[in-house]
């Protein structure tokens, strides 16, 4: 960890960070490299975040790899993108077990191959009694899919209109028994969702910086920690009420 990292002024630590991993074509850009080569970069940086969550004490760390729209991308560009998820899943799985790594999916597995779901599944299942930290990857996933499937799904269950409150309805959530995050970063200076986590992210904290993702690093995360650290967090109420 660089010198400049003093955990002492981590005074709050968020349970619960989510990425919005924006930059990868502008990355590329910069670089005179194809967008996927950006897309490859960005994958390849998500092994030294999670670490960096690992070592500030993060439990789980949610990043946002592909979108519901994101399907509407040029065709090569989305058969790279998969491509190199499903290269990663292999090559990777291991050794996040070994390191204690959970690993979940958000979203569904529509429109992949059977092979990239199968390994999907198989990596979700060897992890599933690890502990160290959770690593929520919202893959085809879109906020407002997630609620209508919540809603569709207790239609079917025929749930009463009067059993319906907060905690009912996030039972149906993708998130289902997952804290809500307490801090969202978004990289490449953008400043909105995109359809990221709508109902989870109510009363979470925003950090915005201008960095791409694939030069997001330790650095960077410690960075985005230290402006939580510094955040009043009310959830509505009045400060010392």
């Amino acid at each position: 960890m660089p010198e400049t990292c003093d955990k002492s002024v981590l005074t709050k630590i968020p349970t619960h960070i989510a990425i919005i991993m924006d930059g990868n074509g502008r990355w590329a850009k910069q670089r005179g490299l194809p967008r996927n080569e950006g897309h490859r970069a960005g994958v390849e940086n998500m092994r030294r975040v999670l670490e960096g969550a690992v070592e500030f004490g993060v439990k789980v760390m949610t990043i946002y790899a592909f979108s519901t729209e994101n399907w509407g991308r040029p065709e090569d560009e989305v058969r790279g993108l998969l491509g190199i998820f499903e290269e990663v899943i292999a090559r990777e799985v291991t050794e996040l077990h070994k390191n204690g790594v959970k690993l979940r999916h958000l979203g569904t597995l529509a429109g992949i191959s059977d092979k990239f779901k199968e390994a999907v599944k198989n990596a979700i299942e060897l992890t599933k009694n690890n502990d160290r930290i959770t690593l929520n990857i919202a893959f085809n996933y879109g906020g407002r899919a997630e609620i209508l499937n919540a809603i569709a799904r207790m239609i079917e269950d025929r749930v009463a209109p009067e059993r319906l409150d907060e905690k009912l309805f996030e039972s149906y959530l993708y998130t289902a028994g997952i804290p809500d995050p307490d801090l969202i970063v978004r990289t490449a200076g953008e400043m909105r969702l995109s359809n990221f986590l709508i109902w989870q992210a109510a009363y979470a904290e925003y950090y915005s910086t201008p960095t791409y993702w694939p030069d997001f690093d330790k650095q960077e995360l410690y960075k985005a920690l230290v402006a939580f650290s510094q955040r009043q967090r009310r959830f509505g109420k009045l400060e010392n009420v």
